[in-house]
């Protein structure tokens, strides 16, 4: 359980190509992180991104489901300092992903929900099993956020409505908007990221870093400061009690965004 990278020298068939890292998440029984899951998965994008050889980083996840958000157990047994905590956790996940040196590829399958859509929203391509579902459950779990990398998926009007009801789309929506490269049988999902990574690994690294700086370089949204205006918003929720009025009515499953 955790966070694990690895990085083959010598690959053999069916494992990623010389110069793909690969970062999967493995939280039990939905993959909805603790706060010290979120500060564990930027360490490790962080550090896979700043590894030399390094030229693409396949962010995926065991289980069966890529992302279910926050641990709102923790949440509700810690209080606001779990919310800090998860809140500043997320916020540095995400800009792991999005500032990582080198192109993430996230390998997606079942539900991605919450933060897991601010990970898949900061990543350079999205690669999904024909099962993935998309969305960000907030209003219905007492929280905001994440509109700003749900925006990053799916046209303005539609992210509006997404998020207004905590509706989700499919994987071969997003493909449709042209914000998931590939959609595949979910025995296939490890296999076509790895092609995908591997693809642009074939590239110069040094020159790949410099691509990568410079497309961030372009966004017209600040994708940090974006986000960390949202989550004022969920600060206030909380501090109000809107929140915890929320969560109280919310099933038991421990899981959030």
């Amino acid at each position: 359980m955790g966070v694990s990278t690895s990085f083959p020298e010598n690959p053999r068939p069916g494992e990623p190509s010389k110069g793909v890292a690969v970062v999967t998440v493995d939280f039990p029984p939905v993959n909805a992180l603790p706060v010290g899951g979120w500060f564990a998965l930027a360490d490790a994008v962080r550090e896979a991104g700043r590894h030399r050889e390094v030229r693409c980083v396949v962010l995926t996840a065991a289980g069966r489901g890529f992302n279910a958000g926050v641990d709102i157990k923790e949440l509700q047994a810690q209080g606001s300092s779990a919310l800090i905590g998860a809140n500043r956790g997320c916020a540095e996940a995400f800009a792991a992903v999005y500032e990582c040196e080198v192109p993430v590829v996230a390998a997606v399958q079942g539900f991605c929900l919450g933060g897991g859509i601010g990970l898949v929203g900061n990543a350079d391509a999205i690669v999904a099993s024909e099962d993935a579902t998309f969305g960000l459950p907030e209003l219905d779990r007492g929280a905001l956020g994440a509109a700003t990398h749900l925006a990053r998926l799916v046209p303005g009007h539609l992210m509006r409505v997404l998020y207004y009801t905590s509706r989700t789309v499919t994987a071969a929506e997003l493909h449709a908007h042209g914000s998931v490269w590939r959609v595949v049988p979910r025995s296939e999902l490890h296999k076509a990221a790895l092609e995908l990574a591997g693809e642009i690994a074939a590239k110069d690294g040094e020159l790949l870093r410099l691509a990568k700086a410079a497309i961030n370089g372009i966004d017209p949204v600040d994708v940090r400061r974006s986000y960390r205006f949202e989550q004022g918003f969920t600060f206030e929720a909380n501090l109000t009690g809107i929140a915890d009025r929320i969560r109280d009515t919310f099933g038991r499953e421990g899981v959030g965004g």
